[in-house]
């Protein structure tokens, strides 16, 4: 027969799958008789865990949340994957303070075998040098957001732009769902006043009580989250992820030398010196600007406005060099 403590776990995980079970089930998944089965159920239950007994012919029992967060028992492999997503959390994240604490008080009451598989793993988080520092996001506002979502209310919110001291505005939204993005928390809603999706930074957030009324939700552009906030941050309505300027050129690089460098873009061999780079962004002049960056000669395939691109680049670069060579120096 199992030790106590491994049979306790294991009938809270038979509990944890949201179905109810009869004491004869759990008998005999766990190869007991029914008389442990109701002595390890009172003892979860002095454990904190709220087991309701369920009437019927077979009785049964099913494990429902309880006022408070009783003792929480994991296996080897979810004690450690929990300490790693902790830790991930905790390098770079919105909720870093609050991931890091939650990891300290886990290690804690770890048993030594576990404490050191999670000492062994050390994750770094780096961000895109681009990246600004991640924003601090405070957990209540998280939880206020994802209980509106869960609820399908509207919610009425002050969101601050992030241009100058701009005062924070109010706004009313369907809130449709919570996501990440590049180390950011963004609230993903149907803004009422505008008629228009919108995605709200959550660090800029300060939600308003009571929320609204229940809403039917709305289908969302592309078909799916990941879809719409892709496409919305590469400049497109959100239907697609691709971006809305794709061209195509040839480079006088081999192509080892732009492959790491081009980012979500295509690059094909044609010859030890030249390379196929096909590349997207948000706009033409953007796109022109990225295939610069590359530092070699350019023959652009198409299409024809991105060698327009290219046109009013080298223009304007020529305009920026005339007038450097024209200026006065001022006096010393």
């Amino acid at each position: 027969m199992r030790k106590t403590s491994s049979r306790l776990l294991a009938l809270l995980s038979l509990l944890q799958t949201h179905r109810d079970w009869s004491g004869e089930e759990l008998a005999g998944r766990l190869d007991i008789t029914a008389r442990t089965v109701r002595r390890d159920i009172d003892r979860l239950r002095e454990l904190g865990y709220l087991i309701t007994t369920v009437k019927g012919p077979g009785g049964g029992y099913r494990l429902a949340a309880g006022s408070q967060l009783p003792p929480l028992l994991f296996d080897d492999d979810q004690a450690v994957a929990l300490a790693v997503a902790l830790r991930t959390a905790a390098t770079g994240t919105g909720v870093a303070e609050d991931a890091g604490r939650a990891l300290a008080t886990l290690r804690q009451v770890m048993p030594p075998r576990l404490r050191h598989r999670i000492d062994l793993v050390r994750v770094t988080a780096v961000p895109a040098p681009e990246a600004p520092d991640a924003a601090r996001v405070d957990a209540q506002v998280l939880t206020e957001l994802s209980r509106a979502v869960h609820a399908r209310e509207e919610l009425r919110l002050d969101h601050t732009p992030g241009h100058g001291d701009a005062a924070a505005e109010r706004r009313r939204v369907q809130p449709h769902h919570l996501v990440t993005w590049r180390d950011r928390w963004y609230l993903v809603a149907w803004d009422l006043d505008r008629e228009d999706w919108r995605t709200f930074r959550v660090d800029r957030i300060r939600p308003r009580t009571p929320t609204g009324p229940r809403f039917t939700p709305r289908e969302l552009p592309g078909g799916d989250v990941a879809t719409f906030v892709t496409g919305r941050f590469r400049g497109n309505d959100g239907t697609t992820t691709d971006w809305p300027c794709r061209g195509e050129v040839v480079l006088h690089l081999p192509a080892a030398d732009v492959a790491p460098f081009a980012q979500d873009g295509t690059v094909e061999e044609l010859g030890p010196h030249h390379c196929r780079l096909t590349l997207g962004s948000w706009s033409w002049t953007g796109l022109a600007t990225a295939i610069g960056h590359f530092d070699a000669d350019v023959e652009v395939v198409g299409p024809p406005e991105l060698a327009a691109a290219f046109d009013e680049l080298a223009a304007r670069y020529s305009r920026a060099a005339t007038s450097s060579r024209t200026r006065t120096p001022r006096p010393m």
